[in-house]
């Protein structure tokens, strides 16, 4: 198999580009520090408290994009490349830009603030290789994830990048379970670490991540319209219709 998974083809190369550089110096964390002591923002333990508006909602917010380019042509199948290379470059690229968001915020996520993985009123338990459930604070299974993730994506076997290795029978399953994974955590950012992203000024990379990702998922049927269903009101402003579920998904505490 011919290349680097973390390279595209110069005319598809994605357009979600990833945060400046060097946003995380004293003076932007101070800045931001203060806007979120004006907020006097409560740490979402195990009842994570329901904000009474969204702020990623909010037309002056979710307009915020890096790029007017239209994702839902950017995300189809070229016809000289093959499915799962087309799914492995995706993922990787995916995979970097995402963990590249949240750290950018990593700093505000810590295990006083988010005592629990949450998104709206979901909240989601890590499961050990016996599939024995993990009690973990939002950064503690933020950095399970990475870590599989990265297991994976420069895992031989499993994303082959060597010509001549072919992709596993189980690779479309795998690709499904990382995609899974990286829908918590971008869920978590908008969910919990909004405003911190808002002061950084990098709430258009956040929108630009999202939409790209949600549309490409949705393109070859790689995320559980179930599982979105927390964020379908984001879905439906950033992507449009076909996210699945419905207005009741948020009504209670889910645990998964």
């Amino acid at each position: 198999m011919p290349g680097d998974h973390c390279s595209l083809p110069a005319d598809r190369a994605p357009l979600s580009q990833p945060p400046t550089p060097g946003l995380c110096c004293k003076s932007v964390l101070q800045a931001v520090g203060r806007v979120l002591r004006k907020s006097k923002a409560k740490p979402n333990g195990k009842k994570p408290a329901v904000e009474e508006k969204k702020m990623y909602l909010e037309p002056e917010h979710t307009k915020s994009r890096i790029t007017d380019f239209e994702f839902k042509e950017l995300v189809v199948l070229p016809r000289e490349i093959d499915l799962n290379e087309w799914l492995a470059s995706n993922t990787t690229t995916f995979f970097h830009h995402i963990n590249l968001q949240y750290s950018t915020i990593s700093e505000f996520c810590t295990g006083e603030t988010c005592q629990t993985m949450a998104v709206c009123n979901t909240q989601y338990h890590w499961y050990d290789e016996r599939g024995k459930k993990v009690k973990c604070t939002a950064p503690q299974y933020v950095d399970f994830v990475m870590s599989s993730v990265q297991k994976l994506v420069t895992d031989e076997d499993v994303f082959p990048t060597k010509y001549g290795r072919e992709f596993p029978s189980s690779f479309e399953s795998l690709v499904k379970k990382i995609c899974k994974y990286l829908f918590h955590v971008l869920g978590h950012i908008y969910w919990s670490h909004f405003k911190e992203t808002l002061a950084l000024e990098l709430h258009g990379h956040l929108n630009t991540l999202y939409a790209h990702f949600i549309l490409f998922a949705r393109e070859f049927g790689l995320l559980d319209p179930k599982e979105t269903a927390v964020l379908d009101d984001l879905t439906e402003v950033l992507c449009g219709g076909g996210a699945g579920g419905g207005p009741g998904a948020q009504n209670h505490v889910k645990e998964r």
